[in-house]
Order: structure tokens, then C-alpha cells, then sequence
């Protein structure tokens, strides 16, 4: 699909070139970025080509209204503020990736615009257990760096306190609430959506909510309808979405997941509880759930590494080859 056009422009001409050549490199903008070293260059492109963005200085409002864009996005060095109060605008002085994310924040796609992969809904993965410390999240996010070799893969965590954010040792401010609050109020989008992508080598991943009443707030059908809009998007290959303790209620997401991964346990207590949600399953009418269920008796280190290197261990070590034979053996959900 042909990418939209976001026109630079500051007084810093190196700040605009340097801008362009950093988002220029990023896959996930749908934007092509590019720099302008004169106003007169810019009001020219601007008028034999549509300009999707427009991304000013701040201290030029007069200049950007002569210029044809679809959206204008000031850029402020933190003293310089546009004049109107409803102006979107965004601190300059950040990284490309921060800049990028508050950009796609700002900027709406009208619901006339085509998806970015039209007809391709995502596939979703769930992975849920009802044994607790049974490596779930670390299981997900193996599977999801894995994937993502080949696919464009987003994770997402469902849990009421997953620590994600201290194992990524990212505080952003953009995570699942503000997901939940775009989908609710029906302005939900790709380009919002993107917006609050993280990246872990080729894994994209969205912080988790950060106060569990948020999760609250949505009924398991809710939440079932929110994943599958974002898969009808069609901006990922695969969606990996790792449940918490929604308990009985995750029937309702793992109806809409084309494929789920259970970790067990093999203690008395752990079996007994595997049991009693199987059991369940059949008896409300959800058999079918069984069948594209997938268990898996995930090995277990009492040695971990620290927090820094926690990830990377396990991609390298026992439960990254374990995942990477489940993937051997099956690895077709449709």
C-alpha cells in the first residue's frame, strides 16, 4: 500500500533531516517522512502533492496555514506554544520513536480511509492458564519474539498486575487503558493504536493498564469485540494476547483467539484445577475450546537471571528451545 505523506519543516533545517532519516527507518510508521529546507520548497509540494501531515515549527502558525495539509502538528521547544488552545502540537526536543508515538496520537484517519491491510484480519493467539506460576507471560513473550522473525506480531497483557513494566523498565504513559478508552468512546483506530506501540527487538508490545479497574470497566464480551476489532485492522500478522485471571470469564476471549496455549503444571493441585476448568468448558457449551488448545508442560529453572537480562535469557535457554519445538510442530492456526 502506497505510505501517506508527513512533511518536516523547523528552523533547525538539521533537526528536520535528521528527524526524517530516524522515522524513515521505522516499518511501523505508514508515513513516508520528509524534510524541507525552504518554505518555498514546501509551499510548492505542497501544492502538487497531498501532504497527510504537516509537522512545523511552532513559531511559524502564519506560514503553515498557507500550506495544503490535511493536519497540521507544531512542533515546541517547550517556551513556544501554538497561540490556540485546541492546536495539536508536540516537544521537539525528545527521541524520534517518543515524537513518532505523540504524532500518531494526534493524528485521526477518517472512517472513509481503507485499513492498512484490507481483508486481512489478524490471527489471534491466546494463552491462558488456570494454574498460576506456570511461566505464562514469559511463554508469551518467547512466542511473540519468535514469531515476529517472520510476522508482524503485537502482544498484549490482559493481567491486573503483570510487572511488565518493570521487566521492560518502560514507564510510557500511553498503555491498555488508553486502548480501552479509544474503543470504548468508538474513536479507535490503526493510526491511535500505533501510537502506543512499544518494541522489544521485532516483538511490538503495548504497556498493560496500569490501574486494574480499567480492565474492570469492560465485560469479557467487551473485551472479546475490542480484540477482535483490533484484528480486523489488519496492521499485524498475529496478535498474542496473554490473559490474566479473568477465571471463568475468559471463555469469552478465548472464543475469539484462533489458536490457545495452556501451560500447566504436573503437582496434584495444578492438575485438579485443569480439570475443573475442562470440565466446565463441556458442561457451558464450549467445547470446541478444547480442540484448538494446546497444553504445554513448560520447563522450569529455579535460576533466573536478573531483570536486565531476564528476557534474553530465556529466549536463549530451555524454554526458548522448548517454544521454539512447539513452533516446529505447530505453528497453523487457520
Amino acid at each position: 500500500m502506497k505510505k501517506r505523506m508527513m512533511a518536516v519543516y523547523d528552523v533547525d533545517p538539521f533537526f528536520a533531516d535528521r528527524f526524517a532519516e530516524a522515522a524513515n527507518q521505522r516499518e511501523q510508521i505508514p508515513f513516508t517522512v520528509m524534510a524541507f529546507s525552504t518554505m518555498e520548497r514546501l509551499k510548492q509540494f505542497s501544492r502538487e502533492q497531498k501532504i497527510e501531515i504537516l509537522l512545523i515549527d511552532a513559531g511559524l502558525r502564519g506560514e503553515a496555514e498557507e500550506i495544503e495539509a490535511e493536519q497540521v502538528i507544531y512542533l515546541s521547544d517547550g517556551e513556544l506554544l501554538p497561540e490556540k488552545g485546541d492546536a495539536a502540537w508536540v516537544y521537539k526536543y525528545q527521541s524520534t520513536a517518543n515524537i513518532v508515538r505523540e504524532v500518531m496520537g494526534c493524528y485521526c484517519v477518517q472512517p472513509a480511509e481503507p485499513k492498512v491491510a484490507v481483508g486481512n484480519k489478524s490471527i489471534l493467539l491466546g494463552v491462558y492458564s488456570p494454574v498460576n506460576r506456570c511461566l505464562k507471560t514469559s511463554f508469551s513473550l518467547i512466542l511473540g519474539q519468535l514469531l515476529a522473525k517472520e510476522n508482524k506480531v503485537l502482544y498484549l497483557n490482559l493481567e491486573d498486575c503483570s510487572g511488565f513494566r518493570k521487566l521492560m523498565g518502560q514507564e510510557g504513559n500511553g498503555d491498555f487503558s488508553d486502548v480501552l478508552y479509544y474503543y470504548g468512546q468508538g474513536n479507535g483506530n490503526w493510526a491511535r493504536l500505533k501510537s502506543l506501540v512499544y518494541h522489544w527487538d521485532n516483538l511490538d508490545y503495548i504497556l498493560p493498564a496500569r490501574y486494574p479497574e480499567d480492565l474492570c470497566q469492560f465485560s469479557a464480551e467487551q473485551m472479546a469485540n475490542l480484540l477482535e476489532q483490533i484484528g480486523r485492522e489488519g496492521i499485524y500478522d498475529m496478535i498474542i494476547v496473554d490473559l490474566g485471571q479473568l477465571g471463568k470469564m475468559a471463555v469469552h476471549v478465548l472464543e475469539v483467539c484462533d489458536g490457545i496455549y495452556m501451560p500447566i503444571k504436573q503437582d496434584w493441585f495444578s492438575m485438579a484445577k485443569v480439570e475443573e476448568y475442562e470440565e466446565y468448558i463441556k458442561v457451558s457449551g464450549h467445547g470446541a475450546l478444547l480442540e484448538k488448545t494446546q497444553k504445554l508442560n513448560l520447563p522450569y529453572s529455579g535460576r533466573f537471571a536478573d531483570r536486565k537480562n531476564y528476557l534474553e535469557e530465556l529466549l536463549w535457554g530451555e524454554l526458548g528451545d522448548y517454544v521454539r519445538q512447539v513452533l516446529r510442530g505447530k505453528q497453523k492456526w487457520r
